[in-house]
């Protein structure tokens, strides 16, 4: 029998997801990094307005740029907001910014959309 060692990153998102409901998991911090449930690097985009319930990144961007979607019963919690997309679906938001994954990342870790064209950014902590 294997025995296969869990990651320092999954122990932290294990622990961290405990404290979480399962409706707000959309995304949780680890390693100094905000991700989403299953562990992938989440981003900000500049275009966006905080506050502004907005999300500019539709279309070809959106394919690119996937949208971290909540759940319809997911709820606000601290920093973390739900705007409302102009298809009518509901995305995470943290400190009023709209939060996207990047279709290049692979695996959980990888942050290859961190400072891309300077306008998308990782969440630090």
């Amino acid at each position: 029998m294997k025995i296969r060692l869990i990651p320092t990153l999954a122990l932290s998102l294990l622990a961290l997801a405990s404290t979480f409901s399962q409706a707000d998991m959309a995304v949780k911090g680890s390693a100094g990094l905000m991700v989403n449930s299953t562990g992938m690097t989440v981003y900000t985009f500049d275009k966006d307005v905080a506050g502004s319930g907005k999300s500019t990144c539709n279309g070809p961007c959106l394919t690119l740029w996937p949208a971290v979607m909540a759940t319809a019963d997911a709820k606000p919690q601290g920093d973390l907001s739900i705007v409302t997309r102009d298809d009518g679906g509901k995305q995470w938001a943290y400190k009023g910014k709209p939060l996207y994954l990047y279709s290049a990342d692979g695996k959980p870790g990888d942050k290859m959309g961190d400072n891309f064209k300077d306008v998308w950014h990782v969440i630090k902590f």
